[in-house]
């Protein structure tokens, strides 16, 4: 006597003979699934944005709640079906505009941490007394203070080579932010 795996493929034998075909049901089990798992990740990322950025999303109430309920929750098992109930209310709804949300405030972080890697970058540069970078610099922020900046520039040299706390060079730093503050406003 066959075995149910023997019956399949014999009743799926007889189907190719017979030329009929199977329609579409849809969205497999898996692709289902992946989609799922798609949002519980989304969900996930939202939990990592502050609570202004939270609210710049414009969630309906109860996905607003849910989140506000997660970042209370301590418990990892219960952190864990308050995402999962995220998804699913993610699944409900039409949640394109929010991943494409959520994608502009993740890309604005990261142009926010690429401008701040180039400012330290020049900042050590121009404490290492790199002309170059001075005037990279001053070609970027033409109305910059080049007496405040020189003096910046000399007073963090000396620290670095005094072995002092690095107090000129944050002071450094702070002024390029406050120039490339000035810049994209």
């Amino acid at each position: 006597m066959p075995n149910n795996r023997q019956m399949m493929k014999m009743n799926s034998n007889s189907d190719e003979n017979n030329g009929t075909e199977t329609e579409y049901d849809g969205p497999s089990k898996s692709q289902l699934k992946r989609e799922s798992h798609h949002l519980v990740d989304i969900g996930e990322e939202i939990l990592k944005l502050s609570r202004e950025e939270i609210q710049s999303l414009n969630l309906p109430d109860e996905v607003e709640v849910a989140i506000n309920t997660a970042l209370k929750i301590k418990s990892r098992s219960g952190l864990k079906r308050q995402r999962l109930y995220i998804g699913k209310l993610l699944r409900s709804m039409e949640s394109d505009e929010i991943e494409t949300q959520l994608r502009k405030i993740q890309h604005r972080h990261d142009t926010n941490t690429a401008h701040f890697k180039r400012l330290e970058k020049w900042r050590d540069s121009l404490i290492d007394n790199d002309k170059g970078t001075l005037n990279e610099v001053i070609s970027h922020y033409p109305d910059i203070d080049r007496q405040h900046i020189n003096q910046l520039i000399r007073a963090a040299h000396q620290e670095k080579q005094k072995n002092k706390p690095p107090a000129a060079s944050r002071k450094l730093f702070k002024y390029l932010r406050e120039l490339e503050d000035d810049k994209i406003q």
